[in-house]
């Protein structure tokens, strides 16, 4: 049998299997993704794929909270500020998430949803800017151990 809401099947029909238990952040972040606002829409249109140099991950779950946008090669975490960011009990929350996602290791970038809709190219700029400055950064793992000539030298 085939559900109309998700398109796959259940046990009893053949193919569906049992239902997978989840932790209770993937499916809020599940439930995120099939929601999401235009200004996430717009700028995922930009970020899907790769265009940016780097891989993105929508509505993705750190700890207990999910991040809008999560590029793992930068331990990037984008969030989208809309009006409703601004009122005081949610600008409390923002800063506790915020801290916790400092805390733990990862980079909180806090775009204002206006700005992604009037100027989603100069978003796209500051993300991408963000991105290849932290992946292009050589680690002390990644370097070379043998020195490069200098400009200029014979190799």
């Amino acid at each position: 049998m085939i559900l109309p809401e998700t398109g796959r099947g259940t046990a009893e029909g053949g193919g569906g299997g049992l239902r997978q238990s989840l932790r209770p952040e993937v499916a809020v972040a599940r439930k995120l993704r099939r929601a999401m606002s235009l200004p996430e829409v717009l700028l995922w249109e930009h970020l899907r794929g790769g265009k940016t140099g780097a891989k993105f991950r929508r509505q993705h779950p750190l700890g207990p909270y999910i991040a809008d946008f999560y590029c793992a090669a930068a331990k990037l975490a984008i969030e989208i500020d809309g009006e409703v960011h601004d009122r005081s009990g949610l600008i409390e929350r923002d800063r506790l998430r915020d801290a916790f996602l400092t805390e733990n290791g990862y980079q909180v970038l806090r775009v204002s949803a206006v700005d992604v809709m009037k100027a989603p190219q100069a978003v796209i700029s500051m993300i991408t800017a963000r991105v290849v400055g932290v992946a292009h950064r050589a680690s002390p793992l990644h370097r070379c151990a043998v020195p490069l000539p200098a400009s200029g030298e014979d190799s």
